[in-house]
Parts: structure tokens; C-alpha cells; sequence
């Protein structure tokens, strides 16, 4: 259907430039491509580099960041570091046309799913650090006229914002328009009960969505019900790219092709 468009993780296309993974991407069936944001300065430094692939006709319409620590973090300098390190990526999203920056609470970092069970600080606890957070950067993507997103990680990578609703209440806490949920198909298999019934709830606060199979291997390598999760994006007038973030069960140029074709038929 028409309203299907797909983005890819840059890592996952062939190529040593992004003009290259660009021309794959196009090759492959996609509409644009999702940047990884490294931290320690390390996105902002490719600004020269993403401003001359954006000149080269790239589109580029986000980041998802890759750093060694997040905004949930425990220790109060490593929370400090993490916001510093986001302001500068939504930045640096914004100069190339882009439209949003994406991050989990915290990544590896606790689950009370795994010894030992009981984390260092309370839940309320967490909440306000998320929610002060969140508020700082939601205000920096406002001025830079792009968007924070949080992503819900599973139980095993993260202990604080495992589901959709529970990003959905730390934005609404915000209550910023420069903030939303992004909602990945792989934790979501983990932690939703109903995939479809979580995004229609999740409403106008859904601003990406980020695809893998139930496996993490490329849609179409598992056994999520993509007919019933695009129907619902559709229901819920999502738009956006769908953005490939997963693991690939062959070489790049046999499989992303045979992905894209496989979810434009399920829709």
C-alpha cells in the first residue's frame, strides 16, 4: 500500500560511503536511511561527512544512538554525559533534515529479571530521573525543530520502560510535542500482549517504529503476524518510515531485497 515506506539502519547496508549504502538502499527497496549515533562525540564529528551525503541527494531521516551509557544511568555524571551527548546528536540530526533521535532509558545496564533482582534505586526514583531528562532534551529537539524518542527495551536489557504504555506515560510526565514513543517489533514480541492493540493505544505519541522479526532476523525470518502489525500501523495513520533494526540471516544484497518485497506484500 501506498502509505508503506521503509528506512534501514546504515550498518546493514553494503557500502563504504553513505552514497554507496545509499544506492544499495534505493536497490533494496528502501526510502531512506536510519543513522547509528556513536557517542563520545563521534556523531557529531560526521557532520561534515552526512552534510556532503545529504548534498548528494541521501536522505537521512534519524539517529539511533550507540552509546557506552544512557540518560537512566545510575551514577549522576555518567546521566549528565548521556544528555550532553544527545542534545549534540539531535543537533547534528536537525543540520542534515532530519527529523528525530531515538534512545532507550538505559541499555544492559540492570533487569530484575537476573541477579541480583532488586535495583539500586526505586522506581519512583527512576521516574523522575527519566522525566527530567526526557524534559531537557525534549526542550533542546523542540529548538532544533526535531523530535526525542524513547524506545521500551525488554525486561533483560532494561528494568525501567519495558512496554509502549510505560513510554507513553513518561511523555506524557514530559508533555512535550517534541517527544514520542518508539515502538521495536522485536521487545515488543517480548513484552506486549497484543502488538496490534499496543500501538493503537500508544496513539499519536507513536512516532517510529523500528522492525526486526520475532528472532531479530529480518522481517520475514520469523514469525511475527506482519499482516496484523501493519494493519494496525495503518489504522493508527502512522506514516514514517519503518525502520529496519536486526540481524540479517544472509548476505545483505539476497536478503534485505527479499524483506522489503516480503512486508510491501503484507501490507
Amino acid at each position: 500500500m501506498s502509505w508503506l515506506r521503509l528506512a534501514c539502519q546504515e550498518q546493514l547496508l553494503p557500502g563504504a560511503t553513505l552514497q554507496q549504502k545509499w544506492d544499495a538502499a534505493l536497490a533494496a527497496g528502501f526510502d531512506a536511511i536510519e543513522l547509528r549515533g556513536k557517542g563520545s562525540g563521534v556523531f557529531a564529528a560526521r557532520l561534515s561527512e552526512l552534510t556532503r551525503a545529504r548534498d548528494d541527494g541521501v536522505v537521512m531521516t534519524s539517529v539511533c544512538v550507540d552509546m557506552a551509557h544512557f540518560l537512566g544511568a545510575f551514577d549522576a555524571d555518567l546521566r549528565r554525559d548521556a544528555v550532553v551527548q544527545m542534545r549534540e546528536q539531535l543537533s547534528t540530526i536537525a543540520a542534515v533534515g532530519g527529523a528525530l533521535a531515538v534512545t532507550p532509558a538505559s541499555y544492559g545496564m540492570f533487569s530484575r529479571r537476573l541477579p541480583p533482582f532488586d535495583p539500586p534505586r526505586s522506581s519512583g526514583e527512576d521516574r523522575r530521573v527519566l522525566v527530567d531528562g526526557f524534559g531537557e532534551l525534549a526542550e533542546h529537539a523542540a529548538a532544533e525543530g526535531v523530535r526525542i524518542c524513547l524506545e521500551p527495551l525488554n525486561r533483560y536489557e532494561d528494568h525501567m520502560i519495558n512496554t509502549l504504555g510505560q513510554a507513553a506515560e513518561i511523555c506524557t510526565a514530559v508533555g512535550s510535542p517534541a517527544m514520542g514513543v518508539c515502538a521495536d517489533t522485536y521487545h515488543m514480541n517480548i513484552e506486549e500482549t497484543d502488538l496490534a492493540a499496543s500501538l493503537l493505544q500508544t496513539g499519536a505519541l507513536l512516532q517510529h517504529v523500528q522492525v526486526s522479526d520475532s528472532n531479530r532476523l529480518e522481517p520475514g525470518g520469523g514469525h511475527l503476524d506482519w499482516p496484523v502489525v501493519l494493519a494496525a500501523l495503518e489504522t493508527a495513520g502512522f506514516t514514517a518510515p519503518l525502520t529496519y533494526e536486526c540481524r540479517l540471516s544472509g548476505p545483505a544484497a539476497e536478503i534485505l531485497p527479499r524483506s522489503t518485497a516480503f512486508l510491501r506484500c503484507a501490507s
